[in-house]
């Protein structure tokens, strides 16, 4: 085949790939489309979709997992990933050239040269991994590991090659479901949670507050526990990085992910490894609350794709402070604030500042602990001096198991 072919091939599997995205209602739905679409083109067996917090790489929800039974090796499989020193570790793909790469490629054709298929994958039928980090710039949206069962062929450099080019491309579409919906804003979430994972990684004791909030997370794989209850693959995930970071292996982002309830809201875990006797390592402690103000605007801005710049200036502007107050706040000039100020009116659609605010930042900030304050304590204005509009163009059936899930 001529390359100019498999070029034009290769534009035409994003485009089918990418306009059943563009008709996606949701996260989860966007990976059901994606995924029987990419399998049209790239075949495969089974595979998984994780969402992944953009700041820290963990997974969080959804997650979908297709011909892989309930899931039931998911926690090992993480396990593996976030535990053990492995070729083709999601957090490397995700700072890479090219976020992805088969395993049997990337092993010379050897996947016993990985942990990760000698422990899990091999044992289970599978004869190829193809992994994927979904990134725009360098935040993960999503991460995708596909599988291919039995003696086949393995994941050609084409194959791999077409999906990297799905990469920004499709984390662009996933990033616009962290937007701001109507349910942040309430105030009748429950206190802090706790569940504590005893020294062997098992769910070893919980709070109501935790239970509550677990109730309102998505359906997604689990593990059982003695309490009662199945703790979700998130939370495992999150208390498997933390013994990770005990155990003085490298990490970014710390123990610690976000994750959307099925009412709209952010929740935040974040755990820790405790110390046990004689410095031996205790149970990991993991902390599930109302995300704070300051965790879902970092969201916002990345919903939006805003820059540091723009988010500063974006917080300043919800604060209610004029373009002078603005630059002068951060040492530029009235002119690069507006400058500023029309890129983020692009990006989020809209033509004042009124509208931005309340596009953006209005429910955090009424449920983010920030008092809202009279017009005379400096409320939004937008007066025709500080008022910067928007011009056109600116918006910028396959065997049952394998080991992810």
């Amino acid at each position: 085949m001529s390359a100019a072919r498999r070029h034009d091939e290769v534009l035409s599997a994003h485009a089918k790939v990418l306009s059943g995205a563009d008709r996606a209602t949701g996260t989860h739905d966007l990976f059901s489309r994606a995924s029987a679409e990419v399998r049209r083109f790239v075949p495969f067996d089974s595979a998984v979709w994780a969402a992944t917090d953009p700041e820290t790489g963990l997974i969080t929800a959804p997650m979908l997992v297709e011909n892989l039974g309930s899931g039931e090796g998911c926690a090992a499989y993480w396990e593996s990933e976030l535990l053990e020193e492995d070729v083709l570790p999601f957090r490397d793909l995700a700072r890479a050239a090219v976020p992805t790469a088969g395993l049997r490629a990337a092993t010379g054709d050897l996947p016993a040269r990985s942990a990760r298929f000698r422990r899990l994958l091999g044992s289970q039928g599978v004869g190829d991994e193809l992994r994927a980090v979904l990134r725009v710039g360098d935040r993960p949206w999503a991460v995708i590991s596909l599988f291919r069962m039995g003696d086949g062929a393995p994941f050609g450099r084409d194959e791999i090659n077409l999906l990297a080019g799905l990469s920004a491309p499709l984390a662009s579409r996933l990033r616009r479901f962290a937007r701001p919906s109507a349910s942040d804003g309430r105030t009748d979430a429950p206190a802090p949670g706790l569940v504590l994972f005893d020294p062997s990684g098992e769910p070893a004791s919980i709070n109501e507050e935790a239970r509550q909030h677990l109730s309102r997370l998505p359906e997604g794989p689990s593990v059982p526990s003695q309490l009662g209850l199945r703790v979700p693959i998130w939370l495992v995930a999150t208390a498997l990085q933390a013994r990770a970071i005990a155990r003085g292996r490298e990490r970014t982002g710390g123990a610690r992910t976000r994750i959307r309830t099925v009412d709209g809201r952010w929740l935040t875990c974040h755990a820790s490894c405790l110390s046990g006797p004689a410095g031996q390592p205790g149970p990991v402690a993991v902390v599930i609350e109302p995300a704070a103000a300051a965790d879902r605007a970092v969201l916002v801005a990345e919903a939006y794709g805003l820059t540091p710049r723009e988010l500063q200036i974006t917080q300043l502007v919800t604060r209610g402070l004029p373009t002078a107050e603005i630059a002068a706040t951060l040492f530029i000039s009235p002119h690069t604030v507006r400058d500023h100020l029309k890129a983020v009116f692009g990006k989020a659609e809209v033509s004042s500042r009124g509208e931005l605010v309340a596009r953006l930042f209005a429910e955090h900030y009424r449920a983010g602990g920030e008092p809202r304050r009279r017009p005379s304590e400096g409320q939004v204005r937008a007066t025709p001096s500080d008022q910067v509009r928007a011009t056109p163009g600116s918006t910028p059936g396959a065997p049952r198991r394998a080991g992810g899930g």
